[in-house]
């Protein structure tokens, strides 16, 4: 046998059998957590916290257009990017311990409750806001950033658990069209304050918006809370510390990791290009803001269209995957990606017609490629580590890329033009693409140990 179809021999628990795969009602209430949570990498991280912070930066900043965090000196221009990039170098060492615990824990829900409280009290907390406190905002953005990571780690491990390999992309495609409609009807009501405030309240407007984001978030959760059931532990019951036995497990995973290759070929594609797709999504409005110099309603009303034609391009890309299997559909979608950031570095500046036009073609492939990515992944994790190896998903996921910000802040740094910073992130598409394109699906799922789905 190869050394990619053989699991590593005597260290990962055979998970114990659980419940039949979910109804209806537990789907819907599992639908809805995208639903809860997809306001925040829209209405903050997307739309209103990049130009919000970088103004309260800019209000704080030196003569030379520096900040000092900690005493390092950041342009103004930067602090956004690479406060994002600072929260996933984070997560890179408390996402995979949160997987391991989930998968060690018979409580998933109640965790999955309180990262969520802990998230939304962190975005609501951003009333404070005001001023110079550029570095207050930081450090609440750090925060609710891992805690919505770490909520996505216990969220999506419910996936295998809920549906079967064919019915997978259906699934993981509904909940993520689901979460575009969520966040676009939140950042409806934010378009209406945008318009109903005036040039004059801008930055107020802006605030509130970051704070309904996280009333949003808290409020609709309960849905999920209610609906979805709590499994027997995938990994087994904790011997002793679920804490304690999750590192444990998580060390032995990493461990022996290289004994599923083919799993990790797609998880390091995928966080290569799906780095480049959140840094776009993350500093959009930024680009928009200080390149092309467009008002903030013309930015809102844009990331609003491209919402709805998220959800009509998750639906779309689901339904093409089902006839020419959902690896071709990504890779596919990699391809207008990159002709997306190539219109993107030509855009004239303080013309809107233009950038609604980028913004209508990124959402016909933006919420397929993320939705796509997440079920062709469950296909590869083995069995009894499913939170474990999405918390490695995780750390290039919704808003918790960190490559791509840096690079985009360092590219900015050196050239002072965001043109040079966001065709920079051509790169991470080429790679991610080839990196895909390499991996082959069939053997690898065979590999992890689960049952070949019917097209991939």
């Amino acid at each position: 046998m190869t050394a990619e179809s053989t699991a590593p021999a005597g260290d990962l628990t055979v998970p114990p059998a659980g419940p039949a795969l979910a109804d209806r009602r537990e789907r819907v209430g599992w639908y809805f957590y995208d639903w809860a949570n997809s306001v925040f990498p829209t209405t903050v991280v997307t739309v209103f916290l990049g130009p919000y912070l970088g103004s309260v930066a800019d209000r704080a900043a030196d003569a030379h257009g520096r900040v000092h965090p900690l005493g390092i000196p950041v342009a103004s221009g930067s602090l956004f990017a690479y406060t994002v990039s600072v929260s996933v170098l984070l997560t890179v060492f408390i996402l995979p311990v949160v997987g391991a615990v989930a998968d060690r824990s018979h409580r998933k829900k109640q965790l999955l409750a309180l990262f969520t409280y802990l998230g939304a009290g962190a975005t609501v907390a951003m009333v404070f806001l005001t001023g110079t406190r550029y570095l207050l905002g930081a450090l609440l953005f750090l925060f609710a950033n891992i805690c919505y990571g770490t909520t996505n780690v216990v969220y999506n491990s419910f996936l295998p658990q809920i549906a079967g390999p064919d019915d997978r992309d259906r699934v993981s495609s509904v909940g993520w069209a689901i979460g575009y409609i969520g966040g676009g009807a939140l950042l409806a009501c934010n378009v209406v304050a945008v318009q109903l405030g005036g040039d004059a309240h801008e930055s107020a407007v802006a605030r509130w918006c970051l704070v309904s984001a996280g009333v949003w978030w808290a409020a609709f959760t309960t849905i999920p809370l209610v609906r979805l059931r709590n499994r027997p532990p995938v990994a087994g019951e904790a011997r002793g510390s679920a804490l304690l036995d999750g590192f444990r497990q998580l060390g032995r995973t990493l461990r022996h990791l290289t004994g599923y290759r083919l799993t990790l070929l797609f998880l390091v594609a995928y966080l290569v290009y799906n780095d480049g797709i959140q840094t776009v999504i993350t500093l959009a409005g930024v680009y928009a803001d200080k390149e092309l110099g467009l008002s903030q309603s013309v930015r809102v009303e844009t990331i609003l269209l491209v919402q709805f034609l998220a959800f009509a391009g998750a639906w779309a890309t689901g339904r093409l995957a089902l006839r020419v299997g959902g690896k071709r559909t990504v890779l596919g979608s990699l391809v207008v990606w990159v002709i997306a950031l190539g219109f993107a570095y030509l855009l004239p500046a303080g013309r809107a017609v233009p950038f609604v036009l980028l913004g209508c073609l990124i959402g016909v492939v933006l919420g397929g490629s993320q939705a796509l990515s997440r079920s062709l992944f469950s296909q590869l994790i083995p069995p009894g580590q499913e939170a474990e190896y999405f918390s490695l998903y995780e750390i290039s996921s919704d808003g918790t890329s960190w490559l791509g910000p840096l690079l985009f802040g360092l590219a900015y740094q050196l050239t002072h033009t965001y043109r040079v910073a966001i065709v920079s992130l051509l790169v991470f598409f080429a790679l991610g693409f080839v990196g895909l394109l390499a991996v082959p699906m069939r053997r690898a799922i065979v590999a992890a140990g689960n049952p070949e789905p019917r097209l991939v």
